[in-house]
């Protein structure tokens, strides 16, 4: 393959093994401190860091390099109330008639409930839309594909990205979250994937003592 059909060099650096192991442990170890955070503080976020996470998200790769993802990025006060009010509407519902009671057992050591004020006080909220079909500037459908599989790889860069810039996250996804869809008023051909919630821990803020789990349990290696 060359240039002329389609195709440019790749822009890939090669490195010593050494090189190699010495910055996979040291990613690993940054990752290592990720905690997932339910306490935020009200302290703003600098555009650019939102904005270059986003398009680290971005370069996640995506079936037949549709893309079919969109992220909102929600800092009104006025929003953010309209969606907590909305989220802890499906929150009461799950919590007091849906789940099982199996679910609230595995729910309780994390200490969550119905109640969601991080939703406000976060000083971002990354509403993460998947889209079935891509629509062209002529109106013109296009059928996207492995589009869960895609929004979800560049929901990961993304919360990793927020983490390598020195931010918190919160994964949150109530159900449903068709409000999202009408609240942040997205085209029907989207729906909401995930709620991403960011900004700096409170100071104060305290963490579920939880253990993850070794490599030999999650990770199996055939030579």
């Amino acid at each position: 393959m060359t240039e002329s059909n389609g195709f440019i060099p790749l822009n890939f650096t090669v490195q010593e093994p050494q090189d190699m192991q010495q910055s996979a442990q040291s990613f690993y170890q940054q990752m290592a401190t990720r905690r997932s955070v339910r306490d935020f503080s009200d302290k703003p976020i600098p555009d650019a860091v939102l904005e270059h996470a986003i398009l680290a998200a971005g370069t996640a790769p995506s079936g037949a390099n549709m893309q079919p993802w969109h992220f909102v990025v929600v800092q009104s006060p006025e929003l953010k109330a309209q969606i907590r009010q909305a989220a802890e509407k499906e929150e009461r519902e799950l919590y007091d008639n849906r789940a099982s009671d199996e679910w609230l057992d595995a729910l309780a050591p994390l200490g969550t409930d119905a109640n969601k004020p991080f939703l406000e006080t976060a000083p971002a909220l990354i509403a993460i839309f998947l889209k079935k079909v891509t629509i062209d500037a002529d109106g013109n459908k296009h059928k996207n594909y492995y589009t869960s599989e895609s929004v979800g790889i560049a929901t990961g860069m993304l919360i990793t990205a927020l983490h390598q810039a020195g931010l918190a996250t919160l994964t949150h996804t109530p159900s449903p979250m068709r409000f999202l869809t009408e609240i942040l008023q997205r085209p029907s051909h989207e729906r909401p994937f995930l709620l991403l919630v960011t900004g700096y821990p409170a100071e104060d803020s305290l963490v579920p003592n939880i253990q993850r789990l070794p490599l030999r349990e999650i990770a199996t290696f055939s030579k």
